[in-house]
């Protein structure tokens, strides 16, 4: 190879990169700590060593040109690898001690990941966990956390996403409910249960309307909370109907499944995490260690 060919400029690349991805001179000065004619200049730079137009400038915006996404392509390999660089420069890449953060909703992180995360300590005792336990979604983008388990796919394009597991949920009950309230199979027989409500009883009613398809009224939901596991203990203590994904229900001796004609309601599981995933052996350990147990069948509370 002829060495002395290569005089490609990462600095100007870097420059074409990040306003690429931010969409304008300023943002990308902001990404970079620069300013926004230093990068319009690299960017131009970059044009005249190539013979190519890479944006074309429409009022106040930018708009790749066909080379300009055709180079987009490879820039972002070369970025890919300086991180990659990088972070193997300190360590961070390929170390796989230290700590790694998961968020889940309650009911996934107090029946299903434990002992995932049990065999996952025995088996890489350098790893630390974290593990924000909550119903709402955090931010991935802002580092509140590294992994996160949900049960929707995002729609960030930066987010890396892997749906790993279809479950189901359903309806229980328990035993003494069962005896006070008589039967719970037909629809006609819903309408005559208590409900919990997850916050907000008036949006659950629009919930059950637009995902089931029946009309409960408010008034049913006798308990509001955002707990889903005050909601299936109470459930257990037979103060009403709950529903719960098919794994914890099936696995509690103290309910039974009821409305057993009833349409099962998809529950998927998403493994979701930061681009660090790319660069970090840390993070794809964890990720791949929670995709393949997550996505066995024998994986159970």
């Amino acid at each position: 190879m002829d060495w002395r060919s290569l005089n490609f400029d990462w600095n100007r690349a870097r420059a074409f990169l990040v306003t690429a991805e931010e969409g304008s001179f300023s943002a990308a000065a902001r990404a970079l700590a620069s300013t926004q004619p230093t990068i319009g200049r690299q960017v131009s730079a970059l044009e005249e060593e190539l013979g190519v137009t890479l944006f074309e400038r429409i009022g106040t915006g930018l708009r790749l040109t066909t080379s300009g996404l055709e180079l987009l392509e490879h820039v972002r390999a070369m970025g890919a690898a300086a991180r990659k660089t990088s972070f193997a420069a300190t360590g961070q890449s390929e170390s796989v001690e230290g700590n790694v953060c998961i968020t889940a909703s309650e009911a996934v992180s107090h029946y299903i990941l434990p002992p995932i995360l049990s065999r996952l300590r025995l088996d890489h005792p350098g790893i630390t966990l974290e593990l924000v336990v909550t119903n709402e979604v955090r931010d991935l983008h802002h580092r509140e956390a590294d992994i996160a388990l949900r049960n929707f796919e995002p729609t960030q394009p930066d987010l890396i996403a892997k749906k790993v597991r279809e479950s189901t949920a359903h309806y229980y009950a328990s035993p003494s409910y069962i005896k006070r309230m008589g039967p719970l199979e037909s629809q006609e027989d819903l309408y005559r249960t208590d409900l919990f409500a997850f916050e907000s009883s008036a949006r659950m009613v629009k919930q059950y309307k637009k995902f089931m398809g029946v009309d409960v009224t408010q008034e049913q939901f006798v308990v509001e909370t955002s707990s889903h596991l005050v909601m299936w203990e109470l459930c257990k203590q037979g103060v009403g109907v709950c529903l719960m994904m098919e794994e914890v229900g099936s696995s509690e001796p103290k309910v039974v499944k009821v409305f057993p004609d009833f349409p099962a309601i998809p529950v998927p599981i998403w493994m979701v995490c930061h681009r660090e995933l790319q660069t970090s052996r840390r993070l794809r350990l964890v990720f791949d260690y929670l995709t393949q147990e997550l996505a066995r069948k024998d994986s159970k509370p």
